[in-house]
């Protein structure tokens, strides 16, 4: 080593060593046993004081948020070290910004004496050595930069494969026991994803889904995956109605692999952000669905019509769908009295609420129950102009006889099945919670009872079916109960009202058009 120092007796040296995963592939040179008895030999040599050994094993260079350098800091602000020494530049940092702020201006500010051994490096002199520590920073910024290029392409690769490369599977899967990258079901949590669609299917928003979970105290996918969460809160371990959303809109639940939501800002950065859906690396077919996709789509129709409204309080059949023929914003609701006493929803035009002095629009008020019923009326008149009595009964009456109402009802009895058995599941565990003294007896009673009725209700349905299939049919009766019942009720269902109808809109003289999905 020709580097000298004069008075070794003035210094209190910190050696600092640091190991990259990337460094390990580059051979034993970059060890740490072999860093540190580099820098043990040289300051034996020199007669120098080591005050502490500090050590970031497996830590990217790029990263100064390490803790042992964060330690060496904290001692250099204590006053404690005086003289750093590193095997090499890139052995500090590769991030040539952050390399040359250390350098040029925290160790002299700290009156610090920076050596970098192999670079021949010495702030504590004047040499040409030092003159182009700039350059050697910036080509140690380059080899990390292209080793992230690298190490990005291989993931973006498996991504376009479909392999799953990220932390967690989503909820409902979990990682295969042999096969890397791959996911499978998880038959523990899967009934509660189906029973999310099931319930949205229904025509439940978000939040009353996010209620009825927290009600039958299921746990959330960050508690069932044990996660650290990074701030707790009055809400945490809580489902919230953005969770379901997400959910309900995740290909994954079709047997699509999706990945790519969010990027890094840049090598040098943790923080990351969100990508458009176009971006998103998607490929269909991956592994097996929790979802079938006909469900899937009726799904994101039903929510597609909600993204319209903000009325979180009255729930009612064209909710989302109905807007002011004129500004064409969606419509409000309001709740009134009658002279009875009696709640009576009113549609009204939101721009005229919210700008009524400035006289833009008009109220279009008009009773919710005469809109919904001349809506329904109308579309009842549309399609019957497409159905047959007698091609319906006749079609009706062939289902029945090739299922023999086993097909139909075999989804059916495969949800309330697995209802009833996550039911159970929670009325043992909150047995057990009553005995450990985790649920009090009020408590313990109020929830028991109405998870017990639920499930009694669950249990009769069920029974109801399976009696229904073993029972002969009589076909011709019931194919006639089956067209007049879709008849009478069919227009009333959410789910195929979403299915039919883009939009309806309400002009200032309480004319209805309707927009339908299908031109003709």
């Amino acid at each position: 080593m020709y580097l000298e120092i004069s008075n070794p007796m003035d210094y209190n040296v910190a050696l600092y060593i640091r190991l990259s995963k990337e460094d390990e592939n580059t051979g034993p040179s970059e060890s740490v046993t072999n860093q540190k008895s580099l820098l043990n030999e040289f300051v034996q040599q020199h007669r120098l004081t080591v005050y502490d050994i500090y050590v970031d094993d497996g830590w990217s260079g790029s990263n100064f948020d390490r803790p042992d350098f964060q330690r060496l800091i904290a001692d250099i602000e204590a006053k404690k070290v005086n003289m750093v020494i590193t095997k090499d530049l890139s052995r500090l940092g590769r991030d040539y910004i952050m390399t040359g702020h250390y350098m040029e201006r925290y160790f002299p500010e700290h009156q610090v004496r920076y050596i970098s051994l192999l670079d021949g490096i010495d702030t504590g002199v004047d040499s040409t050595a030092n003159d182009i520590t700039p350059f050697r920073a910036i080509m140690n910024d380059m080899y990390a930069k292209d080793i992230s290029k690298k190490i990005k392409s291989v993931k973006r690769d498996k991504q376009r494969k479909g392999q799953f490369i990220g932390g967690k599977p989503m909820y409902g899967y979990k990682m295969h026991p042999t096969e890397k990258n791959t996911i499978i079901i998880d038959d523990e949590v899967a009934p509660i994803v189906r029973r999310i669609f099931a319930m949205a299917l229904s025509g439940m928003s978000c939040r009353r889904i996010a209620e009825q979970l927290n009600l039958d105290g299921i746990p959330t996918p960050a508690t069932y995956a044990h996660l650290q969460l990074a701030k707790s809160g009055p809400y945490s371990g809580l489902w919230s109605s953005e969770r379901i959303s997400n959910m309900l809109q995740n290909e994954t639940y079709i047997g699509n692999m999706v990945q790519g939501r969010s990027m890094k800002i840049s090598y040098k950065s943790k923080k990351c952000i969100k990508r458009a859906p176009s971006e998103w690396v998607i490929v269909e077919g991956t592994h097996e669905p929790l979802v079938d996709r006909e469900t899937f789509k009726k799904v994101q129709l039903m929510l597609s019509s909600r993204r319209h409204t903000r009325s979180r309080t009255y729930d009612f059949l064209l909710k989302g769908l109905i807007f002011c023929h004129e500004c064409g914003y969606p419509l409000a609701v309001l709740n009134r009295k009658n002279a009875k006493g009696e709640d009576v929803l009113y549609f009204v035009c939101r721009t005229y609420q919210r700008f009524t002095r400035a006289g833009a629009c008009t109220c279009h008020s008009i009773k919710e129950e005469a809109v919904t019923k001349a809506v329904l009326s109308k579309i009842l008149e549309v399609c019957k102009t497409y159905l047959n009595y007698d091609q319906l009964q006749s079609f009706a009456q062939e289902t029945l006889k090739n299922s023999s109402n086993t097909i139909d009802c075999k989804a059916e009895i495969q949800s309330l099945q697995s209802e009833i058995a996550v039911m159970t599941r929670h009325l043992d565990q909150m047995y057990m919670d009553r005995l450990n003294g985790l649920l009090s007896e009020e408590d313990f009673r109020r929830i028991y009872q109405q998870v017990k009725m639920e499930r009694s209700a669950q249990e009769i349905r069920l029974k109801s079916i399976n009696e229904q299939i073993k029972r002969p049919a009589n076909t011709t009766v019931e194919a006639k109960t089956l067209v007049k019942q879709f008849l009478d009720t069919a227009f009333t269902s959410r789910e195929l009202l979403v299915s039919l109808v883009e939009r309806v809109e309400l002009t200032e003289d309480k004319e209805i058009i309707i927009k339908f999905r299908f031109h003709e």
